[in-house]
């Protein structure tokens, strides 16, 4: 059977994005201060799944650089995630981890669980993405409260909201790290959103995060369809509002605080990501949360491989780098939206 034109076109955006993922992974592992050819990357992972001999290229490939490139992958993916849900929930373009303090209220849930926890690794495994999830979680209803008028949520109050409780968190984060000034050159610098030193153990932990995060989006995509005509009509075509709001919020903070938890603070990537992919798609969320997944994944990857290389052997923490592409990116759709009002 032939399938439809609207599926074999799904099949094939979704292909090309995995493939220019795939790429853009060998690339990322490939470059770097010790240059290794894209053979060597693929012949150091064939002797990982093989069990042959490990060269010392195989070492950077296998211990160094693939565990830190499927993290920016995961990161990218997550926070992909999450901007695609914010923006359908609330019906606003803007909408973003970062711009909605979310990802503020993770790094503040963080930093305490750092600081409550003391150097114990398995405490930290364990506790810097529960602490992270609640300061996520709880910014979030404390942004969707303040942005409330009568029951309705006014997206510009929703932004304004966002980023006043994103500066207070910060400060607060801030405050936290003057009293325990030994923390706080460590923390500064994963605050300012970084991939450094990271291991196969980060990515698992996003990786389970990251998947149970996703369980609700894939299957609910037509409910965020509908989401996106207002929540009186949506009700009226038979989504439960209020309890599905709840779950897509906890996914995306869930997703959100896997992310800083591994990585601290990248911004715009929930901005970027999505908005690009439905330019160019359309708003079905039954292709656009795929493809934002998979976009997101490149354009971190990209972003980490471009702060590794462009000031080398000086690395640039990643999260500048999405903060110089993001802010005027941010600039551009709020001039947009202002010219077709």
């Amino acid at each position: 059977m032939t399938p439809a034109p609207g599926r074999s076109r799904t099949v094939l955006v979704l292909a090309g994005l995995a493939a220019a993922l795939v790429l853009a992974i060998i690339a990322g592992v490939a470059f770097g201060a010790v240059p290794i050819s894209p053979g060597e990357v693929v012949g150091a992972i064939a002797h990982a799944l093989g069990g042959g001999e490990r060269t010392l290229s195989d070492a950077v490939v296998l211990d160094l650089r693939l565990p830190r490139v499927l993290l920016a992958a995961l990161v990218g993916a997550a926070l992909a995630l999450a901007g695609v849900l914010y923006q359908a929930l609330f019906r606003n373009p803007l909408a973003d981890p970062y711009i909605l303090g979310v990802s503020s209220g993770a790094g503040l849930g963080a930093t305490v669980a750092m600081m409550a926890l003391g150097t114990s690794y398995m405490m930290r495994a364990i506790g810097v993405p529960l602490g992270a999830f609640a300061g996520a979680g709880l910014t979030m209803l404390l942004v969707v409260r303040l942005a409330s008028r009568r029951g309705r949520l006014d997206p510009t109050s929703l932004l304004l909201a966002g980023m006043a409780v994103s500066y207070i968190l910060s400060a607060l984060t801030s405050f936290l790290l003057v009293l325990d000034r030994e923390q706080m050159s460590g923390v500064v610098f994963w605050m300012m959103g970084g991939l450094q030193n990271r291991s196969w153990e980060h990515v698992a932990s996003l990786g389970v995060m990251f998947a149970i995060g996703s369980i609700a989006p894939a299957l609910y995509h037509r409910e965020l369809d509908l989401m996106l005509l207002g929540d009186e009509r949506a009700g009226q075509l038979g989504v439960p509002v209020e309890r599905f709001k709840t779950l897509a919020l906890a996914s995306a903070s869930l997703v959100v605080a896997g992310a800083v938890s591994v990585s601290g603070l990248i911004g715009f990537i929930g901005l970027m990501t999505p908005h690009m992919v439905r330019l160019a798609l359309g708003p079905r969320h039954r292709l656009l949360l795929p493809a934002s997944v998979l976009a997101g994944a490149i354009v971190l990857v990209v972003a980490d491989l471009f702060a590794r290389v462009v000031l080398a052997p000086v690395e640039i923490p990643v999260g500048i780098v999405t903060a110089l592409a993001g802010g005027p990116f941010f600039l551009w759709i709020l001039l947009r939206k202002e010219r077709t009002r």
